[in-house]
């Protein structure tokens, strides 16, 4: 036998199920209420309310002459219990994750500086030294070969 949230669930897999637990949101029915907007027979109108009843989703009372089905909303706190729990997990396994991808974007910023220093033959340091000492422009200017356009 199957538990109560797996009936829940499969009740609610069907669309005719789901638009009607939708309408008992608002207010209790009559299966004759129920039935109007679809193009089915009453008879399998209550079909789809025993699977609705058997899940505790639903309920039918007496009311004089009349048996309105109404809609049980404390299995909804079951179904938001179980779907609050997954989300809470799913929650850390996207913050571990976004963790790692951003010490990876940082580990791959790094490897770019050090990569764009060593294409330049600079380091931060020796770049900061040598512009501090003001010398970084006569070194590059005594090491740059001259052309000469007339000669």
């Amino acid at each position: 036998m199957a538990d109560q949230l797996s009936k829940v669930f499969a009740a609610l897999a069907d669309p005719t199920r789901r638009d009607m637990v939708a309408r008992l949101s608002v207010a209790d029915s009559t299966v004759n209420e129920l039935a109007e907007p679809y193009d089915v027979s009453l008879q399998a109108v209550s079909k789809h309310l025993k699977v609705l009843e058997d899940s505790g989703l639903v309920s039918r009372t007496r009311d004089a002459q009349r048996r309105p089905v109404h809609l049980e909303d404390n299995v909804f706190d079951l179904m938001t219990k179980w779907i609050e729990r997954y989300k809470q997990q799913a929650e850390e396994r996207y913050r571990r994750l976004d963790a790692v991808l951003a010490q990876m974007d940082q580990h791959s910023q790094m490897s770019q500086d050090s990569a764009a220093d060593a294409a330049t033959g600079t380091t931060d340091s020796s770049a900061a030294s040598a512009s501090e000492s003001g010398t970084a422009s006569s070194q590059e200017s005594s090491t740059r070969p001259h052309s000469r356009k007339g000669a």
